[in-house]
């Protein structure tokens, strides 16, 4: 079996393009800030031996521009560019590879190396593991691949029905994780606070 592969879809931290949803509530250079904290947390959180780590950025020409990208404690990070087009053809370039992958994003800095095992771990008997996102979309996406890329078609980003449109188009058993927040917007962001 192949090793276990841990993405982390990340965008370069790039004033008014990252975090744009928080930033028009708290303003770009406030927002630019959170999203590099929350990005660093992320990545230290997450690293482990049992799976490989690699960091999906986009766009592509930041590739290896990100000082803490480069490397966390004594971890280099593998980097890859994210394929051009919505988080459709995102997701389904990543899942396309043989092994058990999962995907996270850097917008819910609660996420442990305890979950990402745990979604491993539920890949050994199920099709399919989420770790569902209090708006109705997902924090984690995890499959052993390849993945028909199709799946992704039509599903309504941003939406509250983001993940049961997913859900809905994976055949076999789907396990799910405990719920967290995308800190997306000030109401996420407060809510985050209140529990962290």
């Amino acid at each position: 079996m192949s090793r276990p592969t841990l993405y982390i879809f990340a965008k370069a931290p790039v004033m008014g393009r990252a975090k744009t949803r928080l930033a028009r509530d708290i303003g770009v250079v406030h927002a630019k800030r959170l999203y590099r904290a929350m990005t660093a947390q992320v990545l230290r959180q997450v690293q482990d031996p049992r799976w490989q780590t690699v960091l999906a950025i986009t766009p592509p020409s930041a590739m290896g521009t990100i000082p803490e990208w480069q490397a966390q404690g004594n971890t280099q990070i593998n980097q890859i560019a994210q394929v051009p087009g919505s988080l459709s053809p995102r997701l389904a370039a990543v899942f396309q590879g043989k092994g058990p992958a999962i995907v996270i994003g850097t917008d819910c800095p609660q996420v442990t190396a305890v979950d990402i095992a745990d979604g491993f771990a539920a890949l050994r008997q199920n099709a399919a593991v989420f770790g569902p996102a209090d708006d109705g979309g997902f924090w984690l996406m995890g499959a052993n691949g390849p993945l028909n890329p199709r799946i992704f078609d039509y599903v309504r980003w941003s939406h509250e029905a983001t993940l049961s449109d997913i859900k809905a188009r994976i055949d076999g058993n789907i396990a799910v994780l405990r719920t967290l927040t995308d800190v997306d917007d000030l109401k996420a962001l407060q809510a985050y606070r209140k529990t962290n």
